[in-house]
């Protein structure tokens, strides 16, 4: 892809809002990215967008004015499967980070030892068509074999509206897998739509968790995103023990650029007893990635 042709992003909202929650002791960040800094860990040549830098310095600022002790950082595809900045990252965390990294499938028993090494738990791959569409299935699953034996999970960036073409795919799967950002659904379709349907009713498989986050690109109405909130309501209820939320900072792609600490007072809007969110932000993380 041409260089005029890659998306400059716009960097997030710098304007914190102090949120009203305070999230629990070893609160855990489920969904977050290190971009760059691109002086230092160039994004990949085949990228469709180029983000600004967002390094480990300023998450762990974030971090600690939200409130939140522990993160899982997400390798994103501007950076492809050179995961060298997030795996800076990971180690200078001194164990609080975990990742999830995108594998090449030519990827060497060496360097997948490394990446577990460094903290790394699962294997992401996207399906979503701005970003480059489906991979190719033969591959994804030939990297699966090989990160099984390690106890990672799959990641699957995918939209709802695609469940009915990969279940076959989905059912075949013997590792823990994630659907990020509630599926992507559209909230405008309201709760009763197929996308939303099939949605809950693969949570009903033991090995499929799913992240609350991401409201800003499921809601039709814009900030504050309570359009959202009844969606997530319903896939707590569907799986409480196999929630995870995170900022998605510092939002890569999205429509409306959203506030982090608003976004945390819309967790504990989402999640209305504080056992259940203590379980969402602390003990589902810590069994996946910690234990």
């Amino acid at each position: 892809m041409s260089e005029s042709a890659i998306r400059i992003l716009p960097p997030p909202d710098a304007n914190l809002v102090k949120p009203k929650y305070a999230p629990p002791p070893g609160a855990c960040d489920g969904h977050c990215h290190i971009f760059g800094p691109a002086s230092r860990f160039p994004y990949a040549p085949e990228r469709r967008y180029t983000p600004q830098d967002a390094g480990r310095e300023t998450l762990a600022a974030l971090h600690r004015r939200l409130g939140l002790t522990r993160a899982i950082l997400v390798q994103a595809s501007c950076h492809g499967t050179d995961n060298s900045a997030m795996l800076d990252a990971m180690r200078w965390s001194k164990g609080a980070w975990r990742g999830v990294a995108m594998v090449a499938k030519d990827a060497t028993d060496h360097e997948l030892t490394t990446l577990h090494e460094a903290g790394v738990r699962g294997v992401r791959f996207n399906f979503v068509a701005h970003l480059g569409g489906a991979p190719d299935l033969k591959n994804v699953e030939a990297v699966i074999r090989r990160v099984t034996p390690l106890g990672w999970h799959v990641q699957l960036h995918l939209d709802a509206h695609d469940i009915e073409t990969y279940r076959d795919f989905l059912k075949r799967l013997r590792v823990p897998f994630i659907i990020d950002h509630m599926g992507r659904v559209e909230a405008q379709h309201g709760l009763e739509q197929k996308p939303f349907r099939e949605l809950l009713e693969l949570m009903r498989n033991e090995r499929a968790w799913i992240k609350v986050s991401g409201p800003e690109r499921i809601s039709s109405t814009g900030k504050p995103f309570h359009d959202a909130v009844p969606f997530a309501r319903a896939l707590i209820k569907a799986a409480p023990d196999r929630v995870l939320w995170g900022t998605d900072f510092p939002h890569p792609n999205v429509k409306w650029m959203p506030n982090d600490g608003e976004l945390v007072d819309l967790f504990a809007m989402m999640v209305e007893d504080e056992p259940t969110r203590k379980k969402i932000l602390v003990d589902n993380p810590t069994r996946l990635y910690w234990a």
